[in-house]
C-alpha cells in the first residue's frame, strides 16, 4: 500500500507522475500536485534534495488527497527525516548503497509502516555487476545491482518494497524487466526514464510500458516527459485503456481518412473526443469517414458515424439506427450517446 493505493497483488495498475516544483516550495508544489491529481495522478512523487525540502513534506501532505513518495538519492539522512511524512520512500541503489544506512531508512520505514521504492536506472547503477544470463551492459548491471540491494531488505524482513529499472533505452528497461521478474515476485514501477519531448516521449514509454504491460509485467507506470507533468498522466490512463487494463472512459475508433471521405472528419472526431471527455461510461464510439469503413469494420463499436456526402449515420454494434445531415451529425450523435447511460 502506499497511502491508501494498493500496488500489485491483483490491484489496478496505477498512474504516477512527478512534480517539478522545488520541493520547499509548499504552496506550489500542492497546487502542482492539485492540477495532477485532477488530470488522474494517483501517486504524485516529489524530490527531496536537503533536510528543508524533507521538513517540508509535513506541509504537503496535510494539504494533498493522493499518496505522496519521496525520492531520495546520495544522503540517508534526507530518507529519515522523510519517512516521519511521505507514504512511501524512493531510495536509489546506485547512490545510497551502505548497507548500514539502508537499514537504519528500513528501520524508520518499518516503525512507520511504509513502502520503499527501490529506484535503479541506467544513469546512475553501478557498473561491472555480476553476469546475468542473457543480459549484458546496462541491463545486467541494473538486475545484478536490484538483485544484491535486495539482500539488504530480505535480511532485515523487510519485504514492503517496489522496484523500478528504468534506461532511456526501450531495449534495456524491457530485458531488464523481464529478466528481474524471473527472480523475484516485488510489484514493479514501469517506465522508460528521460524519454524525451512530449511526441517522442509518448511512443517511446508506449512501447516500453506497453511491451511490459502485455507480458503481464508491471503494477504502477509514470510516463517521463520533458513536459508539463499533466501530459504524463494523459499518456499514462491511455496506455492503460487502450490495453483494457483500466476504464478511463470512453474509447474512440477513427479511421484515418482517405480520398473516398466526404465528411470534415478530423473536425467531427476532435468535437466528439471533446464533448465525451467527462463521459464516465467505458463505451467504445467509432468515427469513421465512409461507408466502407462504416458500420462494417466498426461493427463491434458500442456507438458509431460514418460520414457520406453531407450526411451521416449514425451506428450501434453494426446496425444503422439514424441518417441525418452532416450539419446535425454531432448533435444526434450525442443524444443517442446519452440515451446509453
Amino acid at each position: 500500500m502506499v497511502g491508501n493505493v494498493a500496488v500489485g497483488g491483483g490491484a489496478p495498475v496505477s498512474v504516477q507522475s512527478m512534480t517539478t516544483t522545488d520541493t520547499r516550495n509548499v504552496s506550489q508544489t500542492v497546487d502542482q500536485i492539485d492540477q495532477l491529481a485532477s488530470a488522474g495522478c494517483e501517486i504524485v512523487r516529489v524530490t527531496v534534495k536537503d533536510l528543508e525540502s524533507a521538513k517540508a513534506l509535513c506541509y504537503i501532505h496535510r494539504e494533498i488527497e493522493i499518496p505522496l513518495v519521496a525520492d531520495i538519492h546520495f544522503d540517508y539522512r534526507v530518507a529519515l527525516e522523510s519517512a516521519k511524512y511521505a507514504d512511501c520512500i524512493r531510495l536509489n541503489p546506485g547512490n545510497i548503497y551502505k548497507p548500514a544506512e539502508v537499514k537504519k531508512v528500513i528501520g524508520v520505514c518499518k516503525e512507520r509502516g511504509i513502502p520503499i521504492r527501490i529506484g535503479a536506472n541506467s544513469g546512475s547503477i553501478r557498473r561491472g555487476a555480476k553476469k546475468i544470463k542473457g543480459l549484458t551492459g546496462v541491463s545486467a548491471d541494473m538486475v545484478s545491482g536490484v538483485l544484491e540491494y535486495l539482500k539488504i531488505f530480505e535480511k532485515e524482513k523487510f519485504h514492503h518494497i517496489k522496484i523500478s529499472l528504468k534506461a532511456s533505452n526501450i531495449f534495456d528497461t524491457v530485458m531488464s524487466y523481464r529478466a528481474l521478474a524471473k527472480e523475484c515476485d516485488y510489484p514493479f514501477h514501469l517506465g522508460i526514464t528521460a524519454s524525451g519531448l512530449s511526441f517522442a516521449g509518448t511512443i517511446k514509454s508506449a512501447i516500453g510500458v506497453g511491451a511490459l504491460l502485455l507480458d503481464g509485467i508491471g503494477d504502477t507506470i509514470r510516463v517521463s516527459l520533458t513536459a508539463d507533468p499533466v501530459e504524463e498522466i494523459k499518456v499514462g490512463r491511455e496506455i492503460l485503456k487502450s490495453l483494457g487494463l483500466r476504464n478511463f472512459g470512453p474509447v474512440i475508433v477513427s479511421c484515418p481518412t482517405c480520398g473516398r471521405a466526404e465528411i470534415d472528419l478530423i473536425t467531427l472526431a476532435q468535437q466528439i473526443q471533446e464533448k465525451v471527455k467527462d463521459f464516465g461510461k467505458p463505451v467504445e464510439i467509432a468515427v469513421m469517414g465512409c461507408v466502407v469503413n462504416g458500420p462494417g469494420e466498426a461493427k463491434d463499436a458500442d456507438i458509431g458515424i460514418a460520414g457520406g456526402k453531407g450526411v451521416g449515420i449514425i451506428f450501434r454494434k453494426g446496425k444503422v439506427i439514424k441518417k441525418v445531415s452532416e450539419n446535425k451529425l454531432l448533435d444526434e450523435f450525442m443524444k443517442e450517446l446519452h440515451k446509453m447511460v
